[in-house]
This record gives C-alpha cells, structure tokens and sequence, in this order.
C-alpha cells in the first residue's frame, strides 16, 4: 500500500468549505493509502503564536477531524514538534539546499514584502517540510496549488541529496487538491471568492462548531441572484450553485437530480432544504467533537503516532550521519 503524508496548520477552526473539500477526501483516502497525519506545529511559529491558544487549538483540531471521520486505527497522527527527528533532518537538509532556491519561493517573497522584520524560519522552513515529507519515504502528497513549488523543492533536495551520497530518499508525487476546473465551495455573501476562515465578512462563513440558528439564517441570507430556477450554473448564477454543490456534496445527488427536485419551486425552499441537510451533519460533528475533547482519546492517539513515526525518523535521521560522515 502506497503511503499518503498531509500536514495540518493548527489553527482550531474549520470552515463547512474545508470540511466538504478536503476532509471528506481525507477520510476517502485512509481507505486507499498508509496515512500519515501531522499538526504543524513548527510550521506556524514562524509567524508569532500564542502558547495558550497554539496548544489549544491543536486538541480543538484533531478532535475535530477525528469527528470528521478520520479514524486513528487507519492513519497515524501526530504531533511534529513531538518527534524530534523533523527538526534534525531539517539542519541536515537546509546544508544541502542552496539560498537561492529557497528566496526564490513565491510564500516567502510575498510574505517577506508584508513585514519589516520576519524570522529566518519564513525562509528555511520549505527545508522543514522537505523533512517532513522526505523523513517517511512517502509516495503520495495532497498539496494546494500554493505548495507546490515547496514538494517541488522538496524532490530537487532529495534527488540532489541521492545523487551526492546515494540512493536515501523516495522522490514523492504531489496530488494537487483541487484542480482548475474542481468546484470549490464558495463565501455565502461572495461567491466569487472561496468560503475562508479569513474572510472579513463573517456572514459568508460556516463553521463546523457554529450554532444551527446561525448556520440557519447565513444560508437563508445567502447570496442568489431574481431568476428563481434551482440548477447549476456556476458562471451565471454563482450563488445558488454554490448552494446546489453544498447540498449535492452532502447529499451525494448529481446537479441534474436536484434541478428535478426542486423545479417549480422558490430559492426560500431550496435554502430551507439546504440549512437542513446543513445542520444534521454539522450536528452529528459537533456531537461527536464533544465526546471526544472531553476525553484522553487524543492524548492516547497522539502518544501512539509519536511513539510510531519517531521510530522510523530516528532510523532514516541515522542514515543521513552515517552517509554524511557526522558523529563516531
């Protein structure tokens, strides 16, 4: 079985967009591939953090992806600051990259032009996630388009790295989240933007642990257009096709079955429909949540991936000293 790698950023929420685009892909997968899954950790102290809320929010984000289907029996889940190996590789991989091709990386000149003053880590962290990625030989990595450039990276350091000191490294194909012509759900208020945790207008957001009467009256506000007509046309009625593929993603009807079942009827119905169809998964998710963030389930299955994915670091971290001539 080919092996699947997805880092998460710890941010504690998750929107009905992330839910519906990738978390339901993510829990497809763990049925087809050896899944490693990992919090970030690392990754998000380039930019300051709260401690309190950095450490609160990883346990708010894997009790809710284990709500949101992923079962720890199937993916091995950890924490990257846990397993010291990924820092280590890291150093050992940062010495085989050049500073070129790390200034060269689009994050890092765009986030570089927005602060005076940025830490080292905004540029050496693509090395970081080469480690990640590299450390477990994995064959598979799902990236957004704006990752790509960095497993780009990644495969040019392990293929210089196989090169200089011999075969070490598995190179990894990237899988691109969502393709250009995927439809992605979209801001109730914007449909011309995608449904972001960042999005200044809170209305246009659903998120997973929101109230039903909230979740209820943003889909009934939601943005439609004067026609009246319930089918799918994403260049010309934006906003009820974006309804239209919240309610076929999570009642698996085709746009065409759902054209037929709500022909002759107003954009009031439809919503009604789609709020509830809404709120009985995002209930059942919240249901689930709250058993689990209550319990020590999390702190058994993060103790387990440590304890599983340090083993094989440590191993491919010796390597790397044996291969480069480091200690005795």
């Amino acid at each position: 079985m080919k092996k699947m790698l997805t880092g998460l950023q710890p941010s504690g929420v998750i929107t009905l967009g992330n839910y519906l685009g990738a978390i339901k892909k993510m829990v497809e997968n763990q049925e087809k591939y050896d899944s490693y899954i990992f919090i970030a950790d690392l990754h998000a102290i380039t930019v300051t953090q709260d401690p309190v809320e950095l450490r609160k929010n990883i346990k708010n984000l894997i009790a809710l992806y284990l709500a949101c289907g992923i079962d720890p029996n199937k993916n091995k889940i950890y924490i990257q600051s846990e397993n010291e190996y990924h820092a280590n590789v890291s150093w050992l991989l940062e010495c085989n990259t050049y500073y070129g091709e790390l200034s060269r990386m689009t994050q890092f000149k765009d986030k570089s032009l927005k602060h005076t003053n940025f830490s080292a880590g905004l540029l050496t962290y693509p090395v970081l996630m080469a480690a990640d990625i590299l450390i477990y030989d994995v064959d598979i990595v799902p990236v957004g388009k704006d990752q790509k450039q960095h497993l780009e990276l990644a495969r040019d350091i392990a293929i210089r790295f196989n090169k200089k000191y011999g075969e070490t490294f598995k190179i990894p194909e990237p899988v691109i989240s969502f393709d250009g012509n995927e439809f992605l759900v979209k801001d109730l208020q914007n449909p011309s933007i995608k449904m972001s945790k960042s999005s200044e207008n809170k209305k246009g957001v659903i998120m997973l642990l929101e109230d039903a009467d909230s979740i209820r009256k943003k889909i009934m506000s939601a943005t439609t257009d004067s026609e009246m007509s319930v089918h799918f046309d994403p260049k010309n009625k934006p906003g009820i096709s974006n309804l239209i593929h919240i309610y076929s993603s999570i009642t698996n009807k085709t746009y065409d079955e759902i054209k037929d079942e709500f022909k002759g009827k107003n954009y009031g119905e439809f919503k009604k429909c789609v709020a509830d169809e809404v709120i009985r998964v995002v209930s059942e998710i919240q249901e689930k949540y709250n058993k689990i963030i209550n319990s020590d389930e999390i702190d058994k299955i993060l103790d387990e991936g440590r304890d599983y994915t340090r083993k094989i670091a440590k191993e491919k971290y010796e390597l790397l000293k044996e291969k480069m001539g480091l200690g005795r």
